[in-house]
């Protein structure tokens, strides 16, 4: 039974701490390794790594950083294919959805190629008599990845190209469900080129979750997870004076107009809804239908949903499985509650025929109409292939709802009217906005990040707010003076 261990220093080690978690193919329920669960010694040697390496990665070049960064884009995407391979033995996901994960991972690396750029200062000459004043951005130092399952490799690629490339070391906490990509991250920097300790990797659990947190060490915490531990994160790590941006849950909506193309609509649904067994941040969970194209919708999103093949994702299934037991029996635990309290269940996912092991972690697609506000399936992010169709009478009725919902992540309408695109994107309480695009998940060089309880932080993900995040300004004022001496004033400084 392999080990996956914590990576420091260019070098895996396996910590002082026995302490182990199970990893588990979730299409088979085979138990494929053990994951080392740090101890807050063992974290604080990983932080010692990336401390003793930031002042020298931190001088280093521009020039330098960026033949790295290039060199680990080249790397990254020659093996891609290896990388996905990794993330369907361990989440779950088919093959396919994982090679999209790594790609859009990769789109952020090509940014990051580009921190020259992304790191020019301005310069003001003689602002005041003789003096000239310029402004430079620094790395912070330190900091630290903390990241969901459910994109073990896309998420930290979120981060940490844009930290690397402007000068910052890193320590990546994955999750312990699906840790192996990291380790395989890790030996690709090391390939590329990057010094050892820059990028290190530290597995574990909350004991390792918190120390992080509290290490003064750390200057910057990233976190993708649930609202309750974005929120716990986000506390804690401000509490110990870090720059922390922590995305939380989610609730996104999706609204069909009765003017929209119902084909269009109804693919985008499916597609969105049951992608990655609906287990991403920016899944369609709740349909909301305007007018009378309900009965028509649902019915041509039931007709396409029954058409899914789910199974094991190595094997040309369209869906896979749930990442564990626990959490399959949870979601199907919501389609009961949603059933008990009136919901319409058009497609029940309990009872799916999966092609693959009898032991996986099997849900299929599961439709529930006439879903109300009240319900736990509207309520509550469930995070697995779930799509409530909520039925409203009109736009306003529609965005009202949505901006009544206490998560903002993604939304998305879908309509070929262009006034009410317009409103819509100008009205609706939502940090990401999609029109006739059922995932808006921005291009690396646009903000990702959502509003209200979905984050916690002022500072969204890459683009320039990453650049900013992992940087901090300095403004430096210079003046040359003639070889005669001033002499002694000591009233505040004036301009002349």
């Amino acid at each position: 039974m392999q080990t996956i261990a914590h990576w420091l220093d260019g070098k895996t080690s396996t910590g002082s701490s026995t302490a182990t978690a199970p990893v588990t193919n979730p299409a088979t329920g085979v138990v494929t390794g053990q994951v080392a669960l740090a101890s807050s010694a063992d974290v604080r040697t990983v932080v010692e790594a990336a401390v003793a390496a930031f002042p020298a990665w931190r001088d280093a070049s521009l020039a330098k950083r960026t033949q790295v960064l290039f060199r680990f884009r080249e790397l990254l995407n020659e093996r891609k294919q290896e990388l996905a391979a990794i993330i369907t033995g361990e989440h779950g996901k088919v093959l396919a959805d994982a090679l999209g994960e790594v790609t859009r991972g990769l789109e952020v690396v090509e940014f990051a190629c580009g921190i020259p750029h992304l790191l020019k200062g301005a310069y003001t000459e003689n602002a005041s008599t003789k003096v000239d004043i310029f402004s430079v951005r620094q790395p912070l130092g330190p900091v630290a990845i903390i990241s969901p399952f459910n994109f073990p490799a896309m998420v930290p690629m979120w981060f940490f190209p844009v930290a690397i490339a402007a000068g910052n070391t890193v320590v990546l906490k994955p999750s312990e469900k699906d840790p192996s990509s990291s380790l395989w991250l890790a030996e690709l920097w090391q390939e590329a080129g990057l010094p050892d300790g820059v990028f290190n990797v530290v597995q574990g659990d909350k004991v390792a979750v918190d120390e992080l947190l509290e290490n003064p060490a750390i200057k910057a915490v990233s976190f993708v997870g649930s609202t309750p531990i974005a929120r716990y994160v986000y506390e804690h790590a401000t509490a110990s004076g870090k720059r922390v941006q922590a995305l939380g849950g989610a609730k996104n909506h999706m609204v069909v107009l009765p003017d929209a193309d119902l084909d269009l609509a109804a693919d985008a649904a499916v597609n969105a809804g049951f992608g990655s067994a609906g287990e991403r941040c920016m899944a369609i969970s709740a349909l909301v239908a305007v007018g009378s194209i309900a009965d028509d919708l649902v019915s041509r999103i039931a007709e396409r949903a029954k058409t899914i093949r789910t199974g094991d994702g190595a094997r040309g299934a369209d869906m896979g499985p749930l990442v564990t037991a626990a959490h399959r029996d949870k979601v199907a635990s919501y389609i009961a509650a949603g059933e008990s309290s009136g919901a319409t269940v058009v497609l029940d996912g309990r009872a799916v025929a999966a092609d693959g092991a009898a032991d996986g972690f099997w849900l299929g697609p599961t439709v529930l109409d006439h879903v109300t506000t009240d319900m736990s399936v509207y309520t509550d992010e469930i995070f697995g292939p779930v799509l409530s169709v909520v039925r409203v009478d009109s736009y306003d009725e529609a965005l009202a709802l949505i901006n009544a919902n206490p998560y903002g992540n993604g939304t998305a309408l879908f309509t070929n009217d262009g006034g009410a695109a317009r409103r819509f994107h100008n009205e609706v309480e939502v940090g990401m906005v999609g029109i006739n695009v059922p995932i808006p998940v921005p291009m690396a060089y646009y903000s990702f990040g959502g509003w209200k309880n979905s984050l916690f932080g002022d500072s969204h993900v890459h683009g320039t707010d990453g650049v900013h995040f992992f940087t901090r300004t300095k403004a430096v004022t210079t003046r040359w003076l003639d070889p005669s001496h001033g002499g002694l004033n000591l009233g505040f400084p004036q301009n002349h």
